[in-house]
């Protein structure tokens, strides 16, 4: 039997703060024991927000900068949970902040150096999950899956809604699983436009009509009816998603209302088109999974035969960090964190950068 005491670090694409999950994880009898011990989210100051945002733009002088602050940044959150709650940790594992995600032309890249947030947080730190995986040849993405399969294989799919859905299931032969389609940033700026960081319990949404023109708009790129393995990025979502969204001279609260059916629909498309059963169970986290209206466009058109499981808050806000930890367990055990079945990588692979202090 082996233990480890592990800090998860998420940081989403709707910037809307860094969630510390200190986790436990024991192998014992060929199976994978999970327990979340202690939680944070702490949220970005306007600065680092309005930082991060803007990384697009930067100069590369400017991006390296950003890259060893931010990680300096992450240590001292690290190191401030730690002593507040008197934690033993074995090391840190963090995904980082997206800036660049286009595997196509073998770009991914997350600031938040490994080496500053190991310096900052006087802790091992593992890093830098997706680029092995792209040099393989594969997307870099979605890494939940191997968590997925080992920590939650009671469930037919694991939906998760954040900045972007993603799902994952186990097929016949392999794990399958991909990204969706926008989902929170998406709904986010909307509900900003109205004074409010999000759509609070989706009733910004329910408050507006459904626009036929903009729900077919929004459906119509062909990465929705593309093979996976597929992975969406900032840069696509501007292109399409957002830009739609923009474009449309739809009131704000019919914006968020056909938009959370677009997102519904389109789950409901991908568990039809990829499932082997006309069933199922369906656990369903991420922020998103607080927005009950968006929820109930997700039963209304994946109909009744599809269970949709929403678990305990800690599990909703906090099953990617507790992931993101599980796939630092597994580098540091020099197993496989990342399935080609997904990727599309040349073979299943033990991505991550380990840092010691």
């Amino acid at each position: 039997m082996a233990t480890y005491h592990v800090i998860g670090i998420m940081s989403g694409t709707s910037l809307d703060g860094v969630d510390l999950a200190y986790c436990r994880f024991t192998y014992k009898e060929d199976n994978w024991i999970y327990k979340i011990l202690n939680t944070e989210t702490l949220p970005y100051s306007n600065i680092w927000e309005q930082r991060l945002a803007g990384l697009t733009e930067v100069s590369a002088a400017e991006l390296i900068a950003t890259d060893r602050a931010y990680g300096r940044h992450l240590g001292e959150l690290v190191r401030s949970f730690v002593d507040r709650h008197q934690l033993e940790v074995d090391f840190v594992s963090s995904h980082g902040h997206t800036v660049f995600h286009q595997p196509q032309r073998h770009i991914t890249f997350q600031v938040g150096s490994g080496a500053y947030l190991a310096a900052a947080a006087a802790l091992p730190t593992v890093c830098d999950f997706r680029t092995l995986d792209i040099a393989l040849g594969g997307q870099g993405a979605p890494l939940v899956p191997i968590g997925d399969r080992l920590l939650f294989a009671e469930y037919d799919f694991c939906l998760n809604l954040g900045g972007i859905s993603n799902i994952s299931q186990e097929g016949p032969d392999h794990r399958v699983a991909f990204d969706i389609s926008c989902c929170n940033m998406l709904l986010n700026p909307l509900a900003e436009q109205l004074g409010q960081p999000y759509d609070k319990d989706g009733l910004l949404a329910r408050s507006g009509r459904f626009h036929q023109d903009l729900f077919d708009q929004l459906n119509e790129p062909a990465y929705f009816t593309a093979p996976f393995p597929k992975s969406i990025g900032k840069e696509w979502a501007d292109e399409h998603s957002l830009r739609t969204i923009q474009e449309s001279n739809a009131s704000v609260q019919d914006k968020l209302h056909t938009a959370c059916h677009h997102i519904g629909y389109q789950i409901a498309q991908s568990v039809r088109q990829h499932a082997n059963q006309k069933s199922g169970k369906l656990l369903l986290t991420g922020g998103g999974a607080f927005n009950t209206f968006l929820v109930e466009q997700i039963r209304h058109y994946l109909g009744p035969d599809f269970e949709v499981v929403v678990p305990e808050p800690e599990l909703v806000n906090f099953k990617e960090a507790l992931i993101f930890a599980f796939l630092g367990v597994l580098r540091w055990r020099q197993e496989p964190n990342c399935l080609r079945s997904v990727t599309g990588a040349h073979h299943d692979n033990c991505g991550g950068a380990i840092y010691w202090n």
